[in-house]
């Protein structure tokens, strides 16, 4: 894979695409991270935000193995504003 060039969150197919200049692309399933990493309504609702404000950092956390922890570190009640 060559250099990124973009990284969206496409609504249509629920996934984050990442487009390379060589034109490769990954498509991340985000239904799938969720149901794999969120346990309540609240960390769902942190994944969310992430996707939606920061979805380089969405994909940075799933592709290092992070994002569960991550999630994990919610509280359930402390929302972002």
């Amino acid at each position: 894979m060559d250099r990124l060039i973009s990284c969206e969150f496409n609504m249509d197919n629920a996934c984050v695409e990442l487009k390379f200049l060589d034109g490769s692309m990954i498509a991340i399933d985000t239904i799938a991270v969720e149901n794999e990493v969120a346990d309540n309504m609240y960390q769902r609702s942190e994944l969310d935000w992430l996707l939606y404000n920061k979805p380089l950092e969405y994909v940075q956390q799933v592709l290092s193995g992070d994002l569960e922890q991550y999630v994990q570190s919610t509280p359930e009640h402390g929302l972002r504003n």
